[in-house]
């Protein structure tokens, strides 16, 4: 999901029963410093997210971790945002690219191999190029992400190499050369116990 996405998750639309998230709106701060819900970036924004046993678990975790606050912050009708600052204001992009970036600060101060800066929207383009590289549908992958042209999906967002296709064309060889094993010894006799007999 998107940042602003994320920032606008209250409790009402983590569904840990049927294990699935609902997406129909965005949390932003104007340049006034002003707290708005917007509607979903595209109409395709707007979906419901399957989410898996672990992702389940983790969203437990931060609901029953999550601070009460005596007076719960209300933006335009939503209240009980999942993450919240120390005054009960739910957090927004910039809280958490400032968290990535202390982060990666931290880590590059104790070692030598210096880790790139990466910022909340690189987690999502790097889980969008990853579920492409694994052979996930594009069309599933187009409504994971919210987007209302799988054009953005396909050209934008999957970044894919020289050895992503001479792997796929390696798994079509194998396919192809399983296809051509089948049809040789389907006319085969069937192997049975008897061949398998002790001496």
């Amino acid at each position: 999901m998107r940042i602003s996405e994320f920032c606008g998750l209250t409790i009402k639309d983590i569904d840990l029963e049927n294990r699935i998230v609902n997406i129909d709106h965005q949390l932003q701060r104007l340049s006034d410093m002003t707290l708005v819900i917007e509607p979903t970036k595209t109409s395709a924004g707007t979906r419901k997210l399957p989410i898996t046993e672990d992702v389940a678990k983790c969203f437990q975790a931060i609901i029953e971790d999550r601070e009460k606050s005596k007076v719960e912050k209300v933006v335009d009708g939503y209240t009980g945002f999942l993450f919240l600052d120390d005054k009960g204001l739910p957090l927004v992009a910039m809280h958490w690219e400032h968290r990535f970036n202390h982060m990666v600060k931290w880590y590059n101060d104790i070692y030598r191999v210096q880790m790139p800066n990466i910022t909340p929207h690189i987690c999502r383009h790097t889980y969008c190029s990853n579920m492409a590289k694994s052979g996930m549908n594009p069309k599933t992958l187009q409504y994971l992400m919210g987007h209302s042209d799988i054009g953005v999906t396909l050209n934008t967002y999957t970044h894919l190499g020289l050895e992503d296709a001479e792997n796929e064309l390696k798994r079509l060889e194998d396919l192809q050369n399983a296809r051509k094993e089948l049809e040789r010894t389907q006319g085969e006799k069937p192997v049975s116990q008897r061949m398998f007999k002790a001496i």
